[in-house]
């Protein structure tokens, strides 16, 4: 287990060095909640949101706030219907009519299973974003996919690795690639805390950002109850 925590850190603090020569030369951060409440045996309900931030105290990015149903065909396949708002402000980046907002609507199909033992899940994203800014209105159409696993290494600490493409069909599915790797912490059977690093490379652009990753989950089962 400490060989495995050591190789993380270590992982971990290379990737913060290197952030610093990024094009914005900020450390960015991401914080994360989110919630997932079983309702009953096919439904449940994920309600939660993010802050992006430039720095990791200043310079505000995005605010999201979603909520979604969830209906589980099994008990590794589950389809989502989502509903996402979005303050984006990207001033700081110089861009013309920088402050948007986007209402978004996701369908989403998400699997999992083992290979050789090794746990894998899949999630599978289509995105129909509506944006409203000063200089325009807009309407795009993305597509997700995300390949991740959680290694278990006691009973209270877990890594979480997973790596996701976001291809945006009107630029011709140039879009992003996003790779997340954290240290995860079982605060209790219901809620972890997951701390970890982000890379975000935009192809269009040709912007590598890395990004400190803070986030906090919680699962409830009102089934029981």
């Amino acid at each position: 287990m400490k060989y495995y925590i050591t190789t993380f850190i270590f992982i971990l603090t290379i990737s913060l060095g290197y952030s610093q020569t990024s094009p914005e030369d900020k450390l960015g951060a991401w914080y994360t909640y989110f919630g997932n409440h079983r309702i009953s045996n096919k439904l449940s309900i994920v309600a939660g949101g993010q802050i992006w931030a430039f720095e990791p105290a200043t310079n505000l990015n995005l605010f999201l706030a979603k909520v979604g149903i969830n209906y589980h065909i099994n008990n590794k396949l589950k389809v989502e219907l989502g509903y996402s708002f979005l303050d984006i402000d990207r001033s700081i980046q110089h861009v013309e009519g920088s402050h948007v907002f986007e209402n978004r609507i996701s369908e989403q199909i998400a699997f999992k299973h083992k290979l050789s033992n090794f746990p894998i899940d899949h999630r599978f994203r289509v995105e129909h974003r509506f944006f409203n800014s000063r200089a325009r209105n807009s309407i795009k159409h993305r597509l997700r996919y995300r390949l991740g696993t959680k290694v278990k290494l006691n009973k209270t600490l877990f890594i979480r690795i997973n790596n996701e493409v976001l291809s945006t069909i009107e630029d011709d599915f140039s879009s992003a690639n996003r790779f997340y790797t954290a240290l995860g912490i079982n605060l209790s059977k219901s809620c972890n805390l997951q701390l970890g690093y982000l890379n975000r490379y935009l192809f269009k652009k040709d912007i590598n950002l890395h990004r400190l990753q803070v986030g906090l989950f919680i699962k409830t089962d009102h089934r029981k109850g």
